[in-house]
């Protein structure tokens, strides 16, 4: 059974429900990754995994028992987030920053040690930010940004990693740079689970994928096995080929010319 799992999950804000009956198991050692159109619940199912969204019905399982049930510091020992555009604080180094993702670690008993720091500094080095340790966040490209916050959830040392949007907002260099390492957090060991907006990316990088409408899961599984233009349209609404990818030998995405289907009709 994986470690995360979620089963009959009912999920809404007030009175607006996302979803209903919502089960979704997280493949041990994996990078799934979850797509589907906006509004679709992608993002609110990953907040309820993480524990940020209580659901209104079903559960959240971690390592065989409700997540609910966990003390907050143990659920963030064994799970990181990188929330949608996290907010930094200001003025704020880099390394204090990183420094944060102790904070399950500490307590009475225990303050600043240093393991502590060795986790930092390695978290740092692993991202490529290591050389910016006094730098101001705010001082940065949104790249490096981005590699920061990701530093910081590294250093909690979790061995599974929940990753809402890590691109949005990035120019597609700094989106492959963020992916490409992310797959080697993947390849080192650890379990990641993202929600991305490209489909291309999610097919390049994702060895399980979960496909969301309206609130439900419509498909899941490897992204060669699951992912053909009937899926894509029904998905997204969009019509399309589906092509072998030259580069990476997985599902590539083309749209279909609307403008050149209208030119052919109109002939």
């Amino acid at each position: 059974m994986s470690r995360l799992r979620a089963q009959g999950l009912t999920l809404a804000y007030e009175q607006r429900v996302v979803a209903e009956r919502l089960g979704v198991e997280i493949p041990d050692g994996s990078f799934t990754v979850i797509v589907g159109p906006n509004a679709c619940g992608k993002s609110t199912l990953l907040r309820a995994l993480a524990r940020l969204l209580r659901p209104r019905e079903g559960t959240v399982y971690l390592d065989g028992g409700p997540i609910t049930e966990l003390p907050a510091k143990e659920v963030a020992r064994r799970l990181g987030l990188l929330p949608q555009q996290p907010v930094t604080p200001d003025g704020i180094t880099v390394a204090d920053l990183v420094a944060r993702g102790r904070y399950p670690y500490q307590g009475l008993l225990r303050q600043w040690s240093k393991e502590d720091e060795r986790a930092v500094t390695a978290a740092m080095d692993a991202v490529g930010v290591g050389g910016l340790a006094d730098r101001i966040v705010d001082e940065l490209s949104g790249g490096q940004r981005q590699r920061v916050w990701l530093a910081l959830v590294l250093a909690q040392q979790t061995p599974i990693l929940l990753l809402d949007e890590p691109t949005t907002f990035l120019d597609i260099a700094h989106q492959i740079e963020v992916l490409d390492l992310c797959s080697r957090l993947h390849e080192e060991g650890r379990t990641l689970v993202a929600v991305l907006h490209d489909l291309n990316h999610a097919c390049r990088y994702a060895t399980h994928l979960v496909a969301m409408r309206g609130g439900e899961i419509v498909a899941q599984g490897r992204p060669s096995d699951i992912v053909t233009a009937d899926l894509v349209e029904r998905v997204f609404g969009l019509p399309c080929q589906i092509i072998t990818c030259p580069e990476a030998g997985t599902p590539l995405v083309v749209p279909v010319d609307r403008r050149r289907a209208l030119t052919v009709e109109s002939l």
